[in-house]
C-alpha cells in the first residue's frame, strides 16, 4: 500500500475549474466565482484542525450557481471546484505567510501584503473567523503545488476567456462574483448593504459601467454601495485594464439574501435572488453594447 503524499494536490481537485459556456457568446461578458468550490477531500481535511462546516466560513456558498444561468443568456462562467480555504485565487500567486510554513519562502514571496497580516494569503493560515486551519506547519513545496497546479491553470482560463471576447466584441467585461456575510464583525455587528460594487475606485473599469450596474440593481430593490468595505481583489485590479478595452467590476452579494448562515443552506430567497442576477444579466447585456459604442463614436 502506497503512502498519500501529503504535499500532493488531492485527485477530487481535478479539474480544478468547470467552464459553462454559452452554445454561441453573444455577450461581451465573462463571469468567475473563484471562491464557491465546496470540495473538501479527506486529503486537505486530514491537514486541517477544523470540520468541513467550519472550514467554509471562508466559501463563497452556491455563488457559482446564482450565476449560471448567464451561460443559457450568452456569456461563460468560470468557477472554481477546489476551496478557498485550500487556496485563495482572488490573491498574488505568492502572496505567502512566513507563519504558516516550516522553511524559509523564496525572495519573490510578498510576505509583507495586509492580506497576509490578517492571516488570509495565497494559501490562507486561517478561516474567515479567524480560526487557525493546519495542525502543523506546510511545507513550501505544498504551497508550490497548489499555486502550479490550481491557482496558474485558473489564472490561465480566464485569461483565454477574456482574451476571446474581446477579439470577438472589440472589448470585454469581467464580472467577478462573491459574497460577503450580512454583518460585519470589525463593527459590532453592523448590517452590510444588499451588494457591494467594486471597481477599485474607477481603475478596473469605465465608471458609466459600474453606475449601470449600481443603476440596474438599485431599480431591483437593492441597497448598494460602491468600493465599500470591498473595492475588489486582486483578479479585478490585475485584469481591469480599462485603457485597454478590458472592464472589470467585483460583485459582492450579502449572503443574509439567500444563505442561511448557520446551517450555510439555501434560503427562501435563493430562487428570487438567482432570477434578479439573471434580469440584471439581460439589462446588462442589453445597455452595455450601446454605452461602449456611444463611448467609441465619440473617440
Amino acid at each position: 500500500m502506497t503512502k498519500t503524499d501529503p504535499d500532493a494536490v488531492p485527485n477530487a481537485f481535478f479539474p480544478s475549474f468547470e467552464v459553462l459556456r454559452p452554445a454561441e457568446q453573444t455577450a461581451p461578458f465573462v463571469f468567475s466565482s473563484p471562491h464557491s468550490g465546496r470540495i473538501y477531500p479527506p486529503e486537505f481535511l486530514a491537514l486541517s484542525r477544523l470540520d468541513p462546516q467550519t472550514l467554509r466560513k471562508s466559501e463563497d456558498c452556491y455563488v457559482d450557481r446564482l450565476f449560471s444561468p448567464v451561460a443559457s443568456l450568452g456569456a461563460p462562467v468560470l468557477s472554481a471546484r477546489f476551496p478557498r480555504a485550500y487556496l485563495d485565487l482572488n490573491r498574488e500567486p505568492y502572496e505567502l505567510d512566513p507563519q504558516l510554513f516550516d522553511e524559509p519562502l523564496p525572495e519573490h514571496a510578498n510576505t509583507q501584503s495586509i492580506r497576509v497580516a490578517g492571516g488570509l494569503g495565497t494559501v490562507a493560515r486561517i478561516v474567515a473567523d479567524g480560526e487557525e486551519i493546519y495542525r502543523q506547519p506546510l511545507s513550501l513545496r505544498a504551497a508550490l503545488a497548489r499555486i502550479d497546479q490550481l491557482y496558474f491553470p485558473f489564472h490561465a482560463q480566464l485569461a483565454r476567456l477574456i482574451e476571446e471576447t474581446a477579439q470577438r466584441f472589440g472589448y470585454a467585461i469581467l464580472i467577478d462574483c462573491h459574497s460577503m456575510p450580512s454583518s460585519a464583525m470589525s463593527t459590532a455587528g453592523a448590517q452590510r448593504p444588499d451588494f457591494v460594487i467594486g471597481d477599485r475606485f474607477g481603475a478596473s473599469a469605465d465608471p458609466r459601467l459600474s453606475q449601470l450596474v449600481r443603476d440596474a440593481l438599485h431599480d431591483l430593490g437593492y441597497d448598494v454601495q460602491m468600493n465599500r468595505p470591498y473595492a475588489g481583489g486582486y483578479i479585478t485590479e490585475h485584469h481591469g485594464r480599462p485603457a485597454f478595452g478590458v472592464h472589470a467590476l467585483q460583485i459582492e452579494i450579502n449572503r443574509g439574501l439567500y444563505l442561511n448562515e448557520a446551517t450555510l443552506q439555501e434560503s427562501a430567497g435563493f430562487a428570487s435572488l438567482r432570477a434578479d442576477l439573471t434580469a440584471l444579466a439581460v439589462a446588462m447585456f442589453k445597455t452595455v453594447p450601446a454605452l461602449f459604442e456611444l463611448r467609441a463614436a465619440a473617440e
